[in-house]
């Protein structure tokens, strides 16, 4: 049962080291494509190579609509030689015990199953916080709040991607949205989502930042393990507070956030 990982990045710099590094070495290969970053991303991604290089296949793609990215995305999907593929956003870190639920599952039941859901833990203001389960706008499995499909059977008859990006989703061949068939199951394998995060020092052409005051994590929460290990120098450290003139903003706003969840 091969498994790879398809990876989309633009200007990532900030967590793309720790995404990959966290999967790596669960999985049989990682698809790494960049869509012209102008920060140090492709850099980071050429140290991961210099020490998983078996492991990766990287390509620069060049800047892409939302509509290319789609197209790209889908590029990628058939160019996976696999019996499975793991969806991975540079901004997306995995516990070791939840990947290798994952991969388990997949090696265990991939010939039964065409699609597996786990929850997020979604950062916000800072790593140190994380935001409320009811702001999550994701409904699948009866579930609602912060949870995603993230591994898939490529199996699926039909199976393809569509919609321009943000909403792109993949369907099958009657263009069933996947997560909606019958054999797809939900896994408790969350992994840390820090997409609200500042994830580069260069713009970014789709930015999710959030000024925001999130709930704060229990003194003892464990992070990612890939968090504390050590990483190269070029990498920058994910322990940084919200603090000054954006803590003042983020208190301001997050009432009004909230709010405005709750409304609609």
């Amino acid at each position: 049962m091969k498994i790879w990982v398809n990876t989309i990045v633009h200007n990532e710099e900030n967590f793309i080291w720790f995404a990959i590094m966290s999967v790596i070495d669960f999985v049989d290969k990682v698809l790494v494509w960049d869509t012209g970053s102008t920060d140090k991303t492709v850099e980071i991604i050429k140290e991961i190579i210099k020490i998983k290089g078996d492991k990766i296949e990287f390509k620069e793609v060049g800047s892409v609509d939302k509509y290319e990215f789609t197209k790209m995305r889908q590029n990628m999907l058939e160019e996976s030689r696999c019996d499975w593929t793991l969806i991975l956003d540079g901004d997306e870190i995995w516990w070791k015990e939840s990947i290798y639920k994952l991969i388990k599952k997949i090696r265990t039941e991939g010939k039964d199953i065409e699609g597996i859901v786990v929850p997020v833990i979604v950062s916000v203001g800072d790593i140190y916080h994380t935001q409320e389960q009811e702001a999550g706008r994701y409904e699948i499995l009866g579930r609602k709040g912060h949870f995603n499909l993230r591994a898939i059977n490529k199996k699926i008859p039909g199976l393809h991607v569509d919609q321009p990006y943000g909403k792109e989703s993949f369907f099958d061949e009657n263009k069933l949205p996947i997560q909606e068939r019958p054999k797809i199951i939900y896994l408790d394998s969350p992994y840390l989502h820090v997409t609200h995060l500042k994830r580069s020092n260069s713009k970014r052409i789709f930015d999710k930042y959030k000024l925001e005051v999130g709930n704060p994590l229990v003194l003892d929460f464990q992070y990612p393990e890939v968090l504390y290990q050590k990483y190269p120098q070029i990498v920058s450290s994910p322990w940084l507070k919200m603090s000054g003139l954006r803590l003042i903003k983020a208190k301001f706003l997050t009432p009004l956030r909230k709010l405005k969840r709750r409304l609609l």
